[in-house]
C-alpha cells in the first residue's frame, strides 16, 4: 500500500507551483511556458514514479524481499518533482518582484 500512494504526493507539488502562478497572475504577468513545463514535469514524475511502484508491488508479492530498495527507488522518482517544484518557485520569485 505504501508504494501505490506515492505518486499522490506530486498532486501537492503541482497545487504549490499553482497557487505561487496564480499570485504572480493576478499582477500581470503571463507565465503559460513556465506552468506548462512545470505541469508536464511533475505529471511525469508521477507517471514514472507510478511505473516503479507498479513493479515494486509485483516484485515485492513474488519474493517479499526489497522492501528498502523499492522505496529509495520511489524516494529517486520523488526527487525530481521536488527539484521541478524547487527551481520552478525560484524562478517565479523572479517575476514577483
Amino acid at each position: 500500500v505504501a508504494f501505490v500512494g506515492a505518486p499522490l504526493t506530486q498532486t501537492v507539488y503541482g497545487m504549490i507551483v499553482m497557487n505561487k502562478m496564480f499570485e504572480i497572475a493576478s499582477k500581470g504577468q503571463y507565465l503559460w511556458g513556465i506552468g506548462a513545463f512545470a505541469g508536464l514535469a511533475i505529471g511525469l514524475s508521477a507517471l514514472w514514479q507510478g511505473k516503479c511502484a507498479a513493479a515494486a508491488c509485483d516484485a515485492m508479492g513474488e519474493t517479499g524481499k526489497g522492501f528498502g530498495n523499492y522505496i529509495v527507488i520511489l524516494g529517486i522518482t520523488e526527487t525530481v518533482a521536488l527539484f521541478v517544484m524547487a527551481f520552478t518557485l525560484g524562478l517565479l520569485g523572479k517575476f514577483s518582484v
